[in-house]
């Protein structure tokens, strides 16, 4: 499953617009794969509710795509 929000941001000639995403952990990763969990970690999310701010890279986007049901992204 993608998230949405990644998938509609604007390019210019390769460059992405928003510099910054900012997450927020809204469902646990309990009962999800050892890899989601990595995934959510790396991240830099542990808690419930937590929010972090990433660079917008192709690295994290992948990341973020990949546990896109647990959590809530928004640009910056």
């Amino acid at each position: 499953m993608r998230c949405p929000t990644l998938l509609s941001i604007p390019r210019i000639s390769g460059v992405f617009l928003r510099v910054t995403v900012f997450c927020i952990l809204v469902k646990s990763g309990i009962g999800s794969t050892q890899k989601i969990r990595a995934t959510l970690t790396g991240l830099g999310l542990t808690k419930m509710q937590k929010t972090v701010t990433r660079k917008n890279t192709p690295e994290i986007r992948g990341m973020l795509n990949k546990v896109g049901h647990l959590i809530r992204v928004e640009e910056i």
